[in-house]
């Protein structure tokens, strides 16, 4: 890597430490500069505006949690075990990178300023990864399905990416409202005894894609 390249590195890294540290709000091109032991002006070379700093750190907490996705499904073969282990996967990431997490899919703040020639935009590092939701979406579908007579009663529905969108908000919301604490309180707090919050959680996530795919079915 170029020290120049390195040097961009180190001031998205800080960022990243900020966000996780403080949240996205403490995120500044100056202060990402004294961190980095840089000149207030450095970060401009990369980052023209701010948009373009928060986007960049964004960047960040997607490839780590596509990271994670992958660990996550290693080894589980059905479409319906890898959603499962995706959504409890993203819901761990909020709980864990709170800061990050908030930051992540706030499109309306990031993606926004023109990137640097041969640089993409955040939106085609994003996408991809509701584009996988909505394709384990039709997976699903097509394996609860299988085996059923050719004249069956089939099931309608809304197209697979209209199903994983809103799969998706359904789980975002259930990560947020766990993460401010009103889901507990609705849930009873203290808990019951032996149950554990991650207990809860995964009961939470079962209840949300029974109501978007139907219970499994043996």
């Amino acid at each position: 890597m170029t020290d120049e390249g390195s040097l961009r590195e180190r001031l998205i890294d800080a960022g990243v430490e900020l966000v996780l540290s403080e949240g996205s709000g403490s995120v500044g091109l100056r202060e990402i500069a004294r961190r980095a032991g840089v000149s207030h002006g450095a970060p401009r070379r990369y980052f023209p505006t701010h948009d373009a700093l928060l986007s960049a750190v964004a960047r960040r907490g997607f490839e780590d949690l596509r990271t994670r996705f992958e660990t996550a499904v290693a080894g589980t073969t059905t479409a319906r075990g890898r959603l499962e282990a995706l959504a409890r996967e993203y819901v761990a990431y909020a709980r864990e990178r709170r800061g990050m997490f908030e930051l992540m899919f706030r499109h309306d703040l990031l993606d926004s300023a023109p990137q640097a020639p041969g640089r993409s935009r955040l939106r085609e590092s994003t996408l991809p990864l509701f584009g996988h939701f909505a394709e384990l979406v039709a997976r699903c579908r097509a394996e609860r399905h299988a085996g059923q007579p050719a004249d069956g009663p089939g099931e309608a529905g809304p197209p697979p990416r209209v199903t994983a969108a809103a799969l998706w908000s359904n789980l975002h919301g259930l990560a947020q409202l766990w993460a401010w604490g009103s889901l507990q309180l609705a849930l009873g707090d203290p808990p019951p005894d032996g149950d554990t919050g991650d207990a809860r959680r995964d009961r939470l996530i079962a209840a949300v894609l029974d109501a978007h795919l139907g219970p499994v079915t043996s």
